[in-house]
């Protein structure tokens, strides 16, 4: 007869066997279940104070900013009987216009002079800081280290500090009161900080594409020209962002420097300029502070992901 055929059981699924424990010791008890560990780093807490700091924090900004573009839009009475009221029915572009025409100040002609001094100064601090930079960059001696602190001090004395040296200085060269003098004096201002930007940049920028060029025949200017200046693009975005804000908002060297005599207004002088000797009409003092900082905080404001950019760029050249 046949016979039927016999099916046996499935094998067990075994999980992983213990290690055998060693003579005379205990046997290891089960493994530690895993702590799961939290994510993204968070202290257990901080978002209870997180949310009030922020607010705090932005609160400090935005309410001056209310301040000052409200009050630009109402007339003298409204701005002193409620400086932080915003009466729909009343606002108006008349102090806006007003301030075009005040014949104490000449807006448009202040942001032409402003916007002058912004490119020299920018061009200047340029063609001085990038080549010294590279120069320190590549140098491997102790003396082109001393170079950059010396540049890097310069970092922390405030430029009001300098403005009474400078101005004996200005007066013996005869640039006091000039358009030179004060360009000058602004782009000297700029070279720390530029040279300390472009010096750690171009370390990131690697020395065989000096050896390179040198092979091909260029030396080291043209080296730095062709090769190590159109590499540095994104830093110069940013330096150049940084001290067009700086020029821009730049209101102690220019009221020293230039003085009323010489009858050259920045936007931030021009607005000193508006106010009264005795009085101070508020209808007349914010319009002209909104003309004065509405351009620089919208440039900001547009331009603020290239200055982010730049400052990463570096370090993310170092870790490729």
């Amino acid at each position: 007869m046949p016979t039927e055929p016999t099916t046996s059981p499935p094998p067990a699924v075994l999980g992983p066997v213990a290690p055998a424990a060693a003579p005379g010791q205990a046997p290891p008890g089960p493994a530690p279940a895993r702590t799961r560990r939290r994510g993204s780093g968070t202290i257990p807490g901080t978002s209870l104070w997180r949310l009030p700091l922020l607010l705090v924090s932005a609160s400090f900004m935005v309410i001056p900013l209310w301040l000052l573009v409200v009050n630009a839009f109402k007339s003298e009475q409204d701005i002193r009987d409620s400086p932080f009221g915003l009466p729909l029915t009343r606002l108006s572009l008349r102090p806006l216009r007003d301030a075009f025409s005040n014949p104490d100040f000449d807006v448009v002609r202040a942001y032409g002079i402003t916007l002058l001094f912004v490119l020299l100064v920018n061009v200047l601090s340029l063609l001085v800081s990038a080549p010294v930079s590279y120069v320190i960059a590549r140098g491997t001696t102790r003396w082109h280290t001393a170079l950059l602190l010396l540049f890097v001090a310069g970092t922390f004395v405030p430029s009001q500090v300098l403005l009474i040296p400078v101005v004996y200085v200005l007066k013996y060269l005869g640039l006091m009161g000039t358009i030179p003098g004060f360009v000058l004096f602004e782009t000297a201002l700029t070279l720390p900080v530029s040279v300390f930007l472009y010096s750690a940049y171009i370390r990131t920028i690697p020395r065989e594409l000096d050896q390179a060029a040198s092979v091909d025949g260029l030396g080291r200017l043209r080296t730095f020209q062709l090769v190590v200046l159109p590499l540095m693009r994104p830093m110069v975005a940013t330096a150049v962002i940084l001290h067009s804000l700086s020029v821009w908002n730049d209101f102690a060297n220019p009221q020293i420097i230039l003085g009323p005599g010489s009858g050259l207004y920045t936007v931030t002088t021009g607005v000193y300029a508006a106010v009264g000797k005795y009085s101070t009409h508020y209808a007349v003092v914010f319009p002209n502070l909104l003309l004065a900082v509405a351009p620089a905080l919208a440039f900001f404001a547009v331009m603020q992901r290239h200055i982010i950019s730049g400052l990463t760029s570096g370090a993310l050249k170092g870790l490729t």
